[in-house]
């Protein structure tokens, strides 16, 4: 039984790949490259939602972030990258895991959506929505400049993992500026020193721009957005 990977690049399922990496443990990657935006249709047959990421593992089909991530921590993880119930930060761990699906990253997609829409910044809607982003990251920001390191605390965890690419990839599809968040940046930083991450980005999405994406300012766009 092999452990694979599908990933459908410039997307989520990176997460997936650096989880692998950070584990350090035997898995198949394939690659899957959008056409020009969207999923291929050979991405779109592995599962019934079409959407990354997924992963296979005999006969087991997984999709969903956070279902994947506990799968892959839970059958192959051996303990690393977690914090047990018991331990201190248990609470803490379980929030921040959750937090990139749950808030983070929703956030971020209801600004962009309302962009692509064409909605004005002095709507009343876009206002609230753009405060929610705001809000998200000034918690973040403050949340990493308590611990001084990662998310549920001093040491590295899945929640990370979960996380930086809200604050990277995604914002090749939704401009959002961190200038003001150096907490954030700081973190990004610290990210990019990560042997398991630069692996994955280098396997998975080598065309993109590490240096880029770290920044304050938004990368450049997605090229399938621009068509």
């Amino acid at each position: 039984m092999v452990l694979t990977v599908h990933h459908l690049q410039v997307s989520q399922s990176e997460r997936i790949v650096w989880l692998c990496e950070e584990l350090a443990i035997p898995y198949e990657l394939k690659l899957y490259k959008r056409s020009p935006l969207l999923s291929p249709p050979a991405y779109l047959a592995l599962h019934p939602m079409g959407a990354a990421p997924v992963i296979t593992d005999g006969d087991i089909t997984l999709a969903e972030s956070n279902a994947i991530t506990e799968y892959i921590l839970n059958i192959y993880g051996d303990g690393k990258l977690v914090v047990q119930p018991g331990e201190k930060g248990y609470a803490e761990y379980l929030y921040w895991l959750h937090f990139a699906n749950g808030t983070l990253q929703p956030a971020f997609g209801r600004a962009g959506t309302l962009v692509w829409a064409g909605v004005s910044e002095d709507n009343n809607i876009r206002s609230r929505v753009d405060n929610k982003v705001t809000q998200a990251l000034q918690l973040v920001d403050n949340r990493l400049g308590e611990t001084g390191a990662w998310l549920a605390g001093k040491e590295f965890t899945a929640a990370d993992v979960m996380t930086v690419f809200t604050f990277t990839t995604m914002r090749k599809f939704v401009r959002v500026d961190l200038s003001r968040y150096g907490n954030i940046l700081a973190y990004l930083q610290r990210v990019t020193k990560r042997e398991g991450y630069r692996r994955a980005i280098e396997n998975g999405d080598p065309e993109l721009d590490l240096k880029e994406l770290m920044g304050g300012p938004s990368p450049e766009p997605f090229s399938g957005l621009k068509r």
